[in-house]
């Protein structure tokens, strides 16, 4: 009989291919053809590979950035040691301070990768947020420090020597840091990491106040010494400015904010699948730099339990294809009713009053 229950099968690919596909019968035709010329899984064990290799990506951009503006911290420390320079002391200090803040952030990637437990049900992802936490109040201590430092030499001037060394020495902090601040942030990108992104744009800062270096490596030339703990001031500037669009990521992560047109396209995915009826409450959170979804589906309320069961699979690997980064879906099938009076949740209004 057509209402018999078939037997319940491991593979998430038959369940779909048995139900209707997204798009009727040439989208299933289709999405055989695709998956004949680029294999793929969406089950469990494949998902965590994915996840260990983005987490692999963004501890790899972050080791050859450290060692990147290791090397550039250290050459201007060298220079400032013999010039006394407070415009590239400050450019110095950030690079330092940018490099460090790789640790915490390679800390998190590494516990990212550790199997979720009993006390940690949804995994360690976010120690990705404590990490841009981290970065958020270096990249405010940086700036402390440096406005400190200028404040300080406008009170009590300095000649400063050796210019074409502190010039030389600008020049190599903004190669450094944009070289570093374009690999994290495309890489940030990539595997979804706000942190790394955020880190990206402290270095991207560093890199362009490393060229505000050259102008007070200028006006001291011209005989006007204030040229460079005026620039040091200026560099406490931008670098509040970076920690302002730093601060409003990570917050927004902490807050399991997504962008919207994450969520349409969500919903657009999941009303082409044949047999989703509705789509009622979504709902999507990053976990580090994954996204999880929650989502209830409407479906017939005629049908059997296997039937509404091959529609969530098919909802949930329609979602899985849709959404970049998306690695686990929860879908939650409610029958429609004609009637309000006959919905099973009237049992739960009271407790929905006051969520």
């Amino acid at each position: 009989m057509s209402d018999e229950p078939e037997p319940h099968r491991a593979d998430a690919h038959d369940h779909t291919h048995a139900a209707a596909g997204p798009t009727g019968r040439w989208g299933r035709l289709r999405h055989r053809a695709a998956h004949l010329l680029k294999p793929h899984s969406h089950e469990t064990a494949e998902r965590v590979d994915a996840a260990l290799e983005s987490s692999a990506e963004g501890l790899r951009a972050l080791w050859i950035s450290l060692a990147v503006l290791g090397v550039t911290a250290a050459a201007q420390a060298a220079v400032v040691a013999v010039t006394g320079s407070v415009a590239l002391l400050g450019d110095t200090v950030h690079n330092a301070a940018d490099a460090l803040t790789a640790l915490p952030l390679a800390v998190a990637f590494l516990l990212g990768r550790r199997a979720a437990s009993r006390r940690f049900t949804y995994g360690f992802g976010r120690a990705e947020d404590v990490a841009g936490v981290l970065i958020v109040c270096t990249i405010a201590a940086s700036a402390a420090a440096t406005a400190y430092a200028a404040a300080h030499r406008l009170v009590d001037p300095r000649d400063l020597e050796h210019l074409p060394a502190v010039a030389a020495a600008a020049v190599i902090g903004f190669a450094g840091n944009e070289w570093v601040a374009r690999y994290r942030i495309r890489t940030g990108r990539r595997i979804g990491s706000a942190a790394l992104v955020a880190d990206g744009l402290h270095a991207r800062t560093d890199g362009l106040t490393s060229l505000a270096v050259l102008l007070g490596a200028g006006g001291a030339a011209l005989g006007w010494p204030p040229a460079d703990p005026l620039v040091g001031l200026l560099i406490t500037g931008a670098i509040a400015l970076v920690l302002k669009d730093a601060a409003r990521q990570v917050l927004e992560r902490l807050m399991d904010a997504v962008d919207p047109a994450l969520v349409d396209r969500a919903e657009e995915a999941l009303r082409a699948v044949e047999g989703v009826l509705d789509v009622g409450e979504l709902r999507m959170r990053w976990i580090g730099h994954r996204l999880r979804a929650e989502v209830a589906i409407v479906v017939d309320a005629a049908w059997p339990v296997h039937k509404a069961h091959r529609v969530a699979v098919a909802a949930e690997h329609a979602l899985l294809h849709a959404v970049p980064r998306l690695t686990a879906v929860t879908v939650h099938t409610d029958p429609h009713w004609e009637h309000p009076a006959a919905d099973p949740h009237r049992a739960l209004a009271h407790h929905r009053a006051f969520a």
